[in-house]
């Protein structure tokens, strides 16, 4: 048994790891809520936000806090012009396909990132990525630390959106009743593409806020969409904060489970939390029934 010195750490890291798997998964979450599909584009996409924040930094000296008013503005418009000129164009209005789009998408960028930048691992170097801060006798990463904040404003941002402007309500429209929103003039294919492009902007300010204290290459998306996918089940489809509550859980789990039993087998936590959930509750914590 171990006691509350080791513990405490241990959650205060999980904290901070599942603040950046949130990050990840509020735009999943989005794009599900609106458009009813699992987008198998997510990791893919994420790891090009990563590359971008990467090249800011190599070729320009950008730092990654500072390259948020030009990632996500650039990944919005990537996702809009994904929804409107591909993904919308070759579903023709079905959602078995768009699955099957968001997929082929998958695997095209993936091989096209292989293709130009090898599977080289690759990382940056700023001055405050060995910086720690220490709380309650803990010693944080000083990324991971504004990682979670910035989790923390992320959910309550998108929140606001969705609530208080007129796009947001339009977008909640959609996603209740589809015809009922073009009945009374919304334009549905803009807010399909909107959400998307919005869901998609989510993974620019995500890479942005991970590069500093990880990695990247063209398969670094595969593991963050996995944990992705089962906090957005968790927190419950189309809930945002029940997606950040759902990010903090999972990394809990992991950090605990790989004290107790190993970093081998720490996820195992994760896949049983997925199993229980499904079972006991397929909604999520936050979720409504349809």
């Amino acid at each position: 048994m171990y006691d509350f010195s080791i513990v405490f750490p241990s959650v205060l890291n999980g904290l901070t790891t599942g603040a950046v798997y949130a990050l990840v998964a509020p735009g999943l979450t989005l794009i599900y809520g609106v458009l009813h599909i699992i987008n198998f584009a997510h990791g893919s996409l994420l790891m090009v936000a990563l590359y971008g924040v990467f090249f800011l930094r190599a070729g320009l000296g950008v730092d990654p806090y500072l390259a948020l008013p030009i990632l996500v503005p650039a990944m919005f418009v990537v996702g809009y012009a994904l929804q409107r000129g591909v993904i919308g164009k070759a579903s023709h209005g079905k959602d078995e396909n768009i699955l099957l789009v968001t997929l082929g998408l998958s695997i095209i960028i993936e091989n096209l990132a292989l293709f130009f930048w090898k599977s080289d691992t690759r990382t940056i170097d700023t001055p405050y990525t060995f910086e720690v801060i220490e709380l309650a006798g803990a010693f944080l990463p000083l990324p991971k630390a504004v990682a979670f904040v910035g989790a923390l404003v992320a959910a309550t941002v998108l929140w606001l959106f969705m609530t208080r402007t007129d796009l947001g309500k339009a977008i909640c429209a959609v996603a209740k009743e589809r015809q009922g929103a073009r009945l009374v003039g919304i334009n549905v294919d803009h807010v399909f593409a909107m959400s998307f492009g919005i869901g998609v902007a989510c993974l620019g300010a995500a890479a942005c806020l991970l590069l500093p204290t990880y990695y990247v290459s063209p398969q670094v998306g595969h593991g963050f969409v996995l944990i992705a996918f089962t906090i957005v089940v968790l927190g419950g489809m189309g809930s945002f904060f029940g997606a950040l509550l759902g990010g903090f859980i999972i990394g809990i789990v992991e950090a605990l489970g790989g004290l107790y039993l190993g970093e081998s087998l720490g996820q195992i936590g994760i896949f049983l939390i997925f199993i229980l959930i499904l079972l006991f509750r397929p909604t999520g914590l936050f979720g409504h029934q349809a």
